[in-house]
């Protein structure tokens, strides 16, 4: 034990030296647009809560009645005496909702992408993934026996190759991030559809940072390029735009879902998911179903956000997404600006290598329905004085 203790004490320092240590600021308020941080009363750009609804009296109140109705929780695994009538309300909403057969929920995203390749798939079988996907895909991708090939982002030419050379494998998936979390951009669902038809391939789609706000009826980048009827399965989580308290699910064919149910190692072997979550969660698809001014909001906030930050002379990363990447290059530069940023009582993060690629260090602005032109304003005229100061501008 002292040896490990010793080696995980130097590794601590390495990472602390490197300027990677990660420290957590405890937030004494609800998760909002302007929260309080170490007594600080700040506008929150860090979030992913993309629609507002982490503090929604709707959905609070939708807990509560869960609580009252269903209990804490089931003390058991889903198949045991674990499966309320509330898990199959909003399996069902869920599949409705992304136009699929059949959903399985689960207590992460992260445990859905663990609990899908290696059940679904084997060694004489092929994963294709896009070389900047999720760490719960690699680390899933890492669990299953099939063969692994990466392509490098966004590359359709290096895709289409492996698809050539892997012909010979019973079955392939190609698996990528919808959204990508660093850089905001779409995955080309169009052209990976497209060549996954042409070569017989499966489509998989972790849609994290789409599901619920993005789109033209907010159901996702597979809504947003137009593929819905043509991916095979979404995985996405509960835990960003749907509330922001947890859960995660695997969308996908009747025939997919209920195999995983019977093989998929974090659904057999994990607590069902809370009732408070999954009354409120029903209560999220509720709302994206009665109106969509909340997918006006976040659209509208994001353009104005995009425009006014290159107005003032920042060089972004292009897109829709409220994903910002504020490209900035140098490493410290970017910490720098972010620690300014919180003195102006502006709460956004710097990103570097290893996270990001070297020269890319950026500040990662995320938008959210939550925020008013007043907030955004404010941003935009603290980013624009400390620019001036440290000569970006």
């Amino acid at each position: 034990m002292d040896t490990l203790s010793k080696k995980i004490e130097l590794e601590i320092q390495e990472i602390q030296k490197d300027g990677l240590y990660k420290s957590e600021r405890v937030i004494d308020s609800k998760q909002n647009a302007e929260i309080t941080v170490n007594n600080q009363t700040v506008l929150n750009f860090c979030a992913n809560n993309y629609l507002g609804l982490s503090s929604s009296q709707a959905l609070v109140n939708a807990a509560k009645k869960g609580l009252d109705n269903w209990g804490l929780g089931l003390s058991s695994v889903r198949f045991i005496c674990g499966t309320q009538a509330i898990h199959k309300e909003l399996e069902n909403k869920l599949s409705t909702f992304l136009h699929m057969e059949d959903t399985i929920l689960y207590s992460s995203c992260f445990d859905a992408n663990g609990g899908l390749f290696e059940t679904l798939l084997d060694a004489n079988d092929v994963i294709i993934s896009d070389a900047l996907n999720h760490a719960s895909i690699i680390d899933g991708v890492r669990l299953c026996k099939a063969k692994r090939e990466r392509y490098n982002h966004s590359s359709m030419n290096e895709l289409e190759q492996i698809l050539k050379d892997s012909q010979h494998c019973n079955h392939r998936l190609i698996t990528t991030d919808g959204v990508f979390s660093m850089d905001g951009d779409v995955a080309k669902l169009k052209e990976i559809c497209d060549l996954a038809e042409k070569y017989n391939a499966l489509v998989h789609v972790d849609d994290s940072h789409a599901t619920g706000f993005f789109g033209p009826s907010g159901k996702g980048s597979v809504d947003y390029c137009n593929v819905m009827d043509k991916v095979d399965i979404i995985t996405s989580t509960l835990g960003k735009a749907m509330g922001g308290a947890s859960g995660g699910f695997t969308s996908s064919s009747k025939q997919i879902i209920d195999f995983l149910r019977q093989r998929s190692r974090p659904y057999l072997f994990s607590n069902s998911l809370a009732p408070a979550i999954v009354s409120a969660s029903i209560e999220v698809l509720n709302i994206l179903n009665d109106n969509t001014s909340l997918l006006e909001k976040i659209k509208k906030n994001t353009s104005y956000f995009r425009m006014e930050i290159q107005r003032i002379g920042y060089t972004i990363k292009e897109g829709e997404h409220p994903i910002v990447p504020i490209m900035l290059g140098d490493a410290k530069l970017a910490q720098n600006i972010a620690q300014e940023m919180l003195d102006e009582n502006i709460y956004v993060i710097g990103f570097s290598y290893p996270v990001v690629p070297k020269g890319e260090a950026r500040i990662r602005v995320q938008i959210s329905a939550a925020h008013s032109k007043e907030d955004i304003d404010l941003a935009i005229t603290a980013f624009e004085k400390i620019g001036h100061k440290y000569k970006v501008l």
